[in-house]
């Protein structure tokens, strides 16, 4: 077991914390609700850790991952069709992406409350794509968790991951996807492609 830790008088294993990540409120939930007794508070657990987490934000607020803004500036000079497709909740993601001012900068947004299965099913990017109108064979997307690009593969789209936290697991690497440190990389691989 990973480490653990104490909240609201129960124990919590941080590796789960790891298992989370990418994934949608409900299939956090299910996975706290799977490790544990049926007795465990879940739906406590996951209001405090929002509410621990918007604390945070009000403190410190927002970081951007640096190179979106030189990011989005290309995309949008190219007029590339542009959508979040995120398991956070259309609205808390909605307050994050406005509070940023970024929300603008976007055609699409679908939250992880928004489709039947969050990450890993294709859901929430097929239903970006419909969105968008695009097929999903032409659509590239940017992922920072493995959960993502594995809805990104199923879906038939093209990931390329950015990690934030964690990097790419022995069967990411396995299958040549294509890893690139920082959104400043990720320009510059878009920027070299054959128009």
């Amino acid at each position: 077991m990973g480490r653990r830790r104490r909240a609201l008088g129960v124990d919590f294993d941080m590796t789960l914390a790891q298992a989370m990540v990418g994934r949608n409120f409900a299939d956090c939930a299910a996975m706290v609700r799977a490790r544990y007794s049926a007795e465990y508070p879940v739906a406590a657990l996951l209001a405090r850790w929002h509410a621990t987490y918007d604390g945070i934000v009000e403190r410190e607020g927002l970081t951007l991952k640096p190179g979106i803004e030189e990011l989005l500036a290309w995309l949008e000079g190219h007029a590339v069709p542009r959508a979040v497709a995120t398991s956070t909740r259309r609205e808390r993601a909605r307050a994050k992406l406005s509070r940023t001012s970024l929300l603008p900068r976007f055609h699409e947004l679908v939250g992880g409350d928004e489709v039947p299965q969050g990450k890993p099913a294709p859901d929430i990017y097929l239903e970006a794509a419909r969105r968008l109108g695009a097929m999903a064979g032409t659509c590239l997307v940017l992922e920072d968790s493995e959960p993502g690009v594995r809805a990104a593969l199923a879906a038939g789209m093209m990931p390329i991951m950015v990690p934030d936290s964690h990097p790419p697991s022995a069967d990411l690497v396995a299958i040549e996807l294509l890893v690139l440190p920082t959104l400043h990389e990720v320009l510059r691989h878009l920027a070299a492609l054959p128009e």
